[in-house]
């Protein structure tokens, strides 16, 4: 009897739930200045898959904030921290030189009434200014409520209950021809589930769904410009985002969003069909991981961090797209700071008292050998040999790194070790190790957990999460 009244009882809340609306616009500009345009109101087929009991943003996280305002009343009603593609090309050589324009959405639970929709970014000392507004009426004859073109079936990959009370994950097959949908399904799985042997995902495996759609592609694979390789598979996923070999983002976010808006979702993997090394991710946006590279499993675990919890990249000897900032400001990440007041560090709950600030460790053995390794990297890509003399490459690397950081001092700790966010020198990371940092076989260090959780427990209707416990 207490089954059947708990079944009913989330039943009606599921057909209560309202529909998911979306904005879509044009994010236009430069490295100095930014503006922003309406493209279209849509209402997307399924239901808000969003946990009614936690609809405002408290993480604090993302470069950029939007808030959904009750017109009549200014009621807060939905907030989300994001960030997005123009937030990181801003950063770049070319937005000093050159306007460009991205097509970004906002996703919100459908609105009984008008509503204020906000978008607002941080300034200098990280306070979130508002940028841009515009209301939007439900009712509005312009709302587009028609249904895309089906990308085929959708694939339970994962269920643990109603998508109103879990983490929904979409894993979005790009560049598989209609005849490669059981190597998908077989891809999604593979990477699904090393996803939860990596804490704290291991541990909250019962506050996911996963799903899977794939949109058949007339070609296999995506696009390489570098290569000469182009293709128009489904979701527009391309390697040599910014320049970067490695990089790989779709640029079509009206396709992306249509075909993902057939799944209840909140985070999305894009998985590329391809054996090159690469991948990409930006905090609520999505990551991307190509499915073939021997390193499929770190890339996807490490992407799936920048997507899922706005962690920064703690690695800083590879080449990058992005300008160093000229004043080393404190990032807004979790896992990374400026240091500028060692008696206030972000992560300090977790510090012993004996562990010195700024942490030691030997970094210039680290980066001989690391500018060693970049040289091979850069003489393998300009010969386009083949990908296992890549594969080679990074398998040393990471046996090397693993042994040489584990081996330091204070290895296990939790620090403020310099180096991170691509530069040598002004920025510290939590730890020596991490999967922020390195390819070895390392897990999450302590600061990143805390935040990954701190998500999970956003999306998932828990109680927020405390700051980090003293150690």
């Amino acid at each position: 009897m207490r089954f059947l009244l708990a079944l009913l009882l989330a039943t009606s809340a599921s057909a209560a739930a309202p529909r998911t609306f979306r904005v879509d616009y044009f994010h236009t500009g430069n490295a100095t200045e930014e503006r922003f345009s309406l493209d279209r109101l849509v209402l997307e087929p399924l239901p808000w898959p969003g946990n009614p009991s936690r609809p405002i943003d408290e993480t604090n996280l993302g470069k950029y904030l939007f808030e959904v305002r009750d017109r009549a009343t200014n009621r807060l009603l939905y907030s989300r921290g994001f960030a997005s593609i123009y937030g990181e090309w801003e950063s770049t050589a070319e937005a000093k030189e050159a306007h460009r324009t991205f097509h970004e959405s906002l996703r919100f639970p459908a609105p009984e009434k008008p509503v204020q929709v906000l978008l607002k970014k941080r300034d200098a000392q990280n306070a979130f200014r508002e940028l841009w507004s515009l209301v939007v009426d439900p009712q509005d004859m312009f709302v587009d409520p028609s249904k895309p073109p089906s990308p085929g079936p959708l694939l339970p990959l994962l269920k643990n209950g109603p998508p109103e009370e879990k983490v929904d994950l979409l894993i979005l097959g790009d560049g598989y021809t209609a005849q490669e949908r059981p190597k998908f399904e077989k891809d999604a799985r593979r990477l699904v589930d090393i996803l939860f042997t990596v804490s704290p995902f291991k541990e909250r495996k019962a506050d996911f769904n996963v799903w899977g759609l794939m949109p058949a592609a007339a070609e296999s694979g995506i696009s390489r410009p570098s290569t000469g390789q182009h293709r128009r598979s489904p979701v527009g996923a391309t390697y040599d985002a910014f320049g970067s070999e490695r990089y790989v983002l779709t640029f079509d976010n009206r396709s992306f969003r249509d075909i993902a808006s057939f799944a209840p979702y909140e985070f999305v993997e894009i998985l590329v069909n391809g054996n090159t090394y690469g991948g990409g991710g930006i905090f609520n946006l999505y990551s991307t991981v190509a499915a073939d590279s021997l390193w499929s499993p770190y890339i996807f675990v490490h992407e799936f961090g920048h997507h899922f919890a706005g962690l920064a990249d703690e690695y800083y000897t590879s080449d990058s797209a992005y300008l160093p900032a000229e004043d080393r400001p404190e990032p807004w990440e979790r896992n990374v700071t400026a240091l500028k007041d060692p008696t206030n560090l972000k992560w300090k709950a977790l510090v012993s008292p004996s562990t010195p600030l700024p942490t030691p460790w030997d970094k210039e053995a680290y980066e001989t050998h690391a500018r060693e390794v970049q040289q091979k990297r850069k003489q393998i890509r300009a010969e386009r040999r083949p990908e296992a003399e890549m594969d080679a490459l990074f398998t040393a690397q990471r046996d090397w790194e693993e042994k040489f950081l584990g081996s330091q001092k204070f290895a296990s700790q939790v620090g403020a070790f310099e180096g991170a966010m691509y530069e040598a020198r002004g920025y510290y990371r939590p730890q020596v190790d991490c999967i922020m940092f390195t390819r070895d076989r390392s897990p999450f260090c302590s600061v990143c957990q805390h935040t990954l959780s701190e998500v999970i427990d956003l999306y998932a209707g828990k109680p927020a999460r405390p700051a980090a416990p003293t150690p």
